[in-house]
């Protein structure tokens, strides 16, 4: 249960990154087939906004079931496993919060795709995103692919990572269908992008220490302790 909301909030996370958010825009005006001063004066439709968020959460659920099933492979080192993704989501939060200057996660690939009225166009933009901008929104995502290696079955990486999509995907679908407020609010986030930035980077500090001590599942157990709610949940 810990790591489903650790999940869909790394994927809220990744929505608000500088590498996501100002592009939004942008990505809803060539969904739609409208141009960028067009946005306030047409109503968007929902269904090319679902059906690009399927296409990048396609791509994301390949790669948690892929890196489920590469864990599984090391299963008699399920331990030394979990240090090792402790480690690194450490060293993915240090590179976030500016103390370590990984390049490979400084740039971004953009993918061409042809804009149509079926809904092929839009999967295949939004597996495009989910391809081309990997290396952006890479240290949050990796931290929960690290993650999905330490997990017990296929499944479970695969739902691990269709939440994290969720994170991602919801935001994305409601900004498309409140547009002009969206403009607005996220011309206000800009000046608030560092916060949001170190917010991410000490999270992912936190849940790189908490698998590294293997005292993630024990926060799990303290929050259903105090939260029955989310027992039901689970």
């Amino acid at each position: 249960m810990t790591e489903l909301f650790i999940a869909f909030g790394a994927g809220l996370i990744s929505f608000l990154s500088p590498c996501v958010l100002p592009l939004i825009p942008g990505y809803i005006s060539y969904i739609s087939g409208t141009t960028y001063s067009e946005l306030s004066e047409t109503k968007v439709k929902v269904y090319p906004l679902i059906f690009f968020t399927l296409g990048f959460s396609i791509v994301f659920i390949l790669f948690g079931a892929a890196a489920t099933f590469i864990g599984k492979l090391f299963l008699n080192y399920s331990n030394e496993l979990r240090i090792i993704a402790g480690l690194v989501i450490l060293i993915f939060s240090f590179h976030i919060l500016g103390f370590l200057n990984l390049k490979i996660f400084n740039y971004e690939k953009r993918f061409q795709v042809s804009n149509n009225n079926s809904f092929f166009g839009p999967i295949l933009l939004g597996m495009a995103f989910g391809f081309g901008w990997t290396p952006c929104i890479g240290p949050i995502l990796g931290s929960i692919l690290v993650l999905a290696t330490t997990e017990e079955s296929l499944s479970k990486g695969i739902i691990l990572l269709t939440f994290y999509s969720l994170g991602l995907a919801i935001p994305f679908v409601i900004s498309g269908l409140l547009i002009q407020k969206f403009i607005n609010v996220s011309k206000k986030l800009k000046s608030k992008m560092k916060l949001i930035v170190n917010i991410s980077g000490y999270l992912l500090l936190v849940t790189g220490i908490l698998i590294l001590t293997n005292q993630l599942q024990a926060l799990g157990f303290y929050l259903i302790e105090y939260f029955p709610i989310l027992q039901k949940l689970g």
